[in-house]
């Protein structure tokens, strides 16, 4: 499913105080003659048939281990995870996703996942769920970003698909090419978007987001300037929609309505436009181009965690890891919905959607780089949005932009590093 910041900005800030709680329980039960009940907490109406049928199969495993899946809409997933936290009645397992799992190790809500063979997930998934050199989440999916475009908008232009190799140049040039402002053509859309725009040209340009470790903004690096300056140049060329018009019609509506060429968006989207008859026909997804340092894609994806103060710990973390591991992922796959992290089973997800190029998205994961975020995420990443607004609309220059950006979220850092 998609993950893109919108879904996944969650008010850590505030759930901080709540995760320090200690002494809590899961809402699991016992029969007394040795088996167990588990709560699995997920957020995804969409994927529940598979997580079911995974279920199925570690129930079939374990017959002693039953499994009771409880679905929340994201919207209320972590307000309510955050209260069930501190009342003691938070799942056994639950799904996790990148920006608030350092947080719920570091408060000792997540039990570390010893002996998990780490070797079958991209290492850029493996970093995301690691804190202070411990595994807390194994990795169930992940998402890339690829390039999708219009061929119709293409042939009509005489410009030639994009293909794997293509670099800013060729993108940029072809941007020009495809922008026909009589016809309310844009060749791209320069959406203010962290995951699916500017976390990729980042890396590509040689800069960082934040540091390893997570203490360091690096907005004030020359390179994050160059990966930030890609899209706001658009803008300024014409070659995209400016910010208000991007606000007033949502970009990946233009997109898909013909009045925009080339659109970032991630693998979540193939299950979309597989399911629409005139993007089958029209559309079909390309690599990143490379920047001066490559053509990394930004990494993310869920994680089947395990509640450290669960009654029944061992299972719990049985069953988290078998919802992560190869039978589960190949029951994922076969879904369509997402793609499993497991290596080796990405193939079924491939050939869900013939249509499209999906083999770019698995093609992103040797040099993928894993999604940006700290202990308490949410506090610079407003800064962030609030800031780049500002660039987006071209009141701000993105020099005076990234450093003021650089300053305050690199104080946000070190208030939560203190």
């Amino acid at each position: 499913m998609r993950h893109t910041l919108t879904r996944r900005r969650i008010a850590a800030a505030v759930a901080a105080a709540a995760l320090a709680v200690a002494g809590l329980s899961a809402c699991s039960s016992g029969s007394g003659d040795g088996a167990v009940t588990l709560q699995y907490g997920i957020w995804d109406p969409v994927q529940q048939p598979a997580m079911q049928k995974i279920v199925d199969a570690f129930e079939k495993k374990n017959p002693n281990i039953d499994v009771k899946i409880q679905v929340t809409p994201f919207a209320q997933y972590f307000t309510k995870l955050q209260t069930a936290v501190t009342g003691g009645s938070a799942p056994d397992v639950f799904w996790m996703n990148g920006p608030n799992s350092k947080l719920y190790a570091s408060n000792g809500v997540l039990a570390p996942l010893d002996g998990v063979d780490t070797s079958k997930y991209s290492r850029g998934l493996v970093d995301i769920y690691t804190y202070e050199g411990k595994l807390y989440g194994v990795p169930k999916d992940f998402d890339t970003i690829g390039v999708w475009y219009n061929k119709k908008l293409f042939d009509a232009a005489g410009v030639a698909y994009p293909k794997a190799g293509w670099t800013w140049d060729d993108y940029l040039a072809d941007a020009k090419a495809l922008t026909d402002k009589a016809a309310g053509v844009w060749g791209s859309a320069a959406v203010l978007n962290d995951q699916q725009n500017y976390y990729n040209t980042i890396p590509q340009a040689g800069g960082y987001v934040i540091s390893k470790d997570g203490k360091k903004s690096g907005f004030d690096d020359p390179a994050t300037l160059a990966g930030i300056r890609f899209w706001v140049d658009q803008i300024k060329d014409g070659v995209s929609p400016t910010q208000q018009q991007m606000t007033d019609t949502s970009p990946e509506d233009a997109f898909l309505s013909g009045k925009i060429a080339m659109y970032w968006s991630g693998s979540w989207s193939a299950n979309k436009y597989a399911q629409d008859a005139a993007a089958k026909a029209t559309l079909d997804v390309a690599p990143l181009p490379k920047g001066p340092d490559g053509n990394q894609s930004v990494i993310h994806g869920l994680a089947n965690v395990a509640n450290a103060k669960s009654p029944h710990l061992d299972a719990a973390k049985k069953f988290a890891e078998f919802a992560s591991g190869k039978e589960a992922a190949a029951i994922q796959a076969e879904s369509g919905a997402v793609i499993p992290a497991y290596e080796g089973t990405q193939q079924a997800w491939v050939d869900s959607a013939k249509e499209f190029d999906l083999k770019v998205f698995i093609d992103a994961l040797p040099t993928a780089v894993p999604y940006p975020a700290s202990k308490n995420t949410a506090a610079w990443t407003t800064i962030q949005d609030q800031t780049l607004s500002q660039v987006w609309a071209l009141s701000v220059t993105p020099e005076e932009g990234l450093k003021t950006l650089a300053t305050k979220m690199q104080a946000a850092l070190d208030a939560e590093n203190k």
